[in-house]
């Protein structure tokens, strides 16, 4: 199972919902495979002074910037979320502006949004930010075990290639990588995959 888009309550926190959901309509053209919408959030048109504003859009998959252009046309800006460091979050007394970082340092921003959408956009954010930070600190765990791996130190002779090690058979650091793919496939809720990975994550 994966997470539902827009769940119920509040789908489109404070934003005209037939304008958002056109928005919806609009990006699920270029969703790739088991990429899901998890929430749009829309300019406020009074305070962008546009009767087309631009939007942003977040999946399980990508961070995206959607530009409306005359006659149709569009524009489309995307990052995925291991390219992005850091997300904040300043509001006005009418709108909002939420910025993110990439890790190269690009600055990505928008103006004018409304404030619950932009709440939406920086708690999801802030959320995506903690999941890629655990997956590169899992991958440098397991980059460091194969090197320590790799290296002979038990002095046997010369030439003789090194034993592999032995992999437990219920090694966490295996599990969370299976547990990781199982998400990403929709075998599992987030929910699940949490709740596994602190129950793994406390025998390391």
């Amino acid at each position: 199972m994966t997470n539902p888009p827009n769940p119920p309550g509040k789908p489109f926190e404070d934003q005209d919902e037939s304008a958002a959901r056109a928005v919806e309509d609009r990006i699920q053209q270029i969703l790739t495979s088991g990429e899901e919408i998890l929430h749009v959030a829309m300019q406020n048109p009074v305070t962008a002074l546009s009767a087309a504003p631009d939007s942003v859009v977040l999946t399980n998959k990508r961070f995206i910037i959607y530009r409306p252009k005359f006659l149709g046309g569009a524009q489309f800006e995307d990052y995925i979320w291991r390219d992005l460091s850091e997300a904040r979050l300043e509001e006005g007394l009418l709108s909002s502006k939420i910025s993110l970082k990439s890790v190269s340092g690009k600055l990505l921003s928008m103006e004018h949004m409304h404030k619950g959408a932009a709440r939406k956009v920086y708690s999801l954010a802030q959320d995506m930010e903690e999941r890629v930070r655990e997956e590169r600190r899992l991958r440098e765990m397991e980059e460091k075990r194969a090197a320590a791996g790799g290296i002979n130190i038990s002095g046997g002779l010369s030439g003789a290639a090194p034993a592999a090690p032995a992999q437990p058979a219920d090694d966490p650091v295996e599990k969370l990588g299976q547990l990781k793919r199982m998400l990403e496939g929709g075998l599992i809720t987030a929910e699940e995959y949490d709740a596994k990975k602190r129950e793994l994550l406390a025998r390391l």
